[in-house]
């Protein structure tokens, strides 16, 4: 399978720079951030926004909410925790991805700013992200959102924490009425996944999620079922999936057994496999027909859900 034609460009724009296991924590946040502001214009999504703190035990906790222009509430609510190996990202990185998800759902979307490795390790972020649900489930309804149709989601590393986050609200609430996992995050070592090997040229390598994981997880610690869900004992009684995975990523395999699993868990259970797509197209709306594709297919997914009791 070819890679897609603009998909293969952007590729090829990246090619040059440093490896990312090679930065600093401070260069690859600086570097993430120009990337993302080189895709920004071909996302000018009109949405109205604001800009929150949220109380948690650790203390103020950012969001941001996105309401699309012209829709009738209340709205389905989608709880946002970006992509960026737990180290990288914020809210303003994945605004774009944010717009056209509310736009296309049309959603209330919550894009949630959590703590970032090493500075917290884990569990902070699975903290935050229950934190975010708690607080949609309670207020959504204030800004136009519908608490009965409460989702999280994510990408990479973002919905490695929405797979954990939807894992914990399984046996601690709120009730969920969906989960959106973009190329998650859901296992390691990699020597267990033929898709690292056979991917390591297209962008995210097998060192650069060592990098990632190595900046996360206390120093003690490997993954485990906390960390990676793939390793949860029991996945039924989850909400429903809609799983995303990318032909040419590192992560294919793991998102594919983790898809496998939730379906003979009896999850109802979406797998939307992209082919000749790399890990972060999804970050591509406006600029890939492929990725804008795919962000009207996920928001319509999520905007059909179905109110939970």
């Amino acid at each position: 399978m070819e890679l897609d034609p603009i998909i293969a460009q952007m590729l090829e724009l990246g090619k040059g720079q440093p490896a990312l296991e090679t930065m600093s924590v401070a260069e690859a946040r600086a570097g993430m951030a120009l990337r993302v502001e080189a895709v920004r214009p071909f996302a000018p999504v009109a949405v109205d926004t604001q800009d929150l703190s949220i109380p948690t035990e650790a203390g103020p906790l950012p969001v941001r909410l996105y309401t699309p222009h012209g829709t009738q509430h209340p709205l389905p609510t989608l709880v946002w925790l970006h992509g960026g190996g737990w180290v990288l990202g914020s809210i303003e990185t994945h605004d774009n991805v944010c717009r056209f998800l509310s736009t296309h759902g049309p959603l209330l979307v919550i894009s949630v700013d959590y703590r970032l490795a090493p500075e917290a390790k884990a569990p902070a972020q699975q903290q935050d992200a229950a934190a975010a649900l708690h607080w949609a489930a309670a207020n959504a309804a204030a800004h136009g959102g519908d608490p009965a149709r409460l989702l999280v989601g994510g990408d990479s590393a973002g919905g490695n924490l929405a797979a954990l986050a939807a894992l914990a609200a399984r046996a601690d609430g709120p009730a969920l009425a969906g989960q959106l996992l973009v190329y998650p995050v859901t296992d390691f070592p990699a020597d267990a996944h033929a898709s690292y090997a056979e991917n390591a040229e297209f962008g995210l390598s097998r060192e650069a999620m060592e990098w990632f994981w190595a900046h996360w997880l206390p120093d003690t610690s490997a993954p485990d079922a906390t960390t990676a869900p793939l390793r949860a004992a029991d996945l039924s009684g989850l909400p429903p999936a809609y799983v995303i995975t990318a032909s040419h990523d590192v992560l294919r395999d793991e998102g594919l057994a983790y898809a496998g699993r939730l379906h003979a868990a009896g999850v109802e259970t979406v797998h939307d496999h992209v082919d000749g797509t790399i890990h972060g197209f999804f970050s591509m709306g406006g600029l890939a027909p492929i990725a804008t594709e795919t962000l009207n297919r996920a928001a319509r997914w999520a905007a059909s859900t179905k109110a939970v009791a």
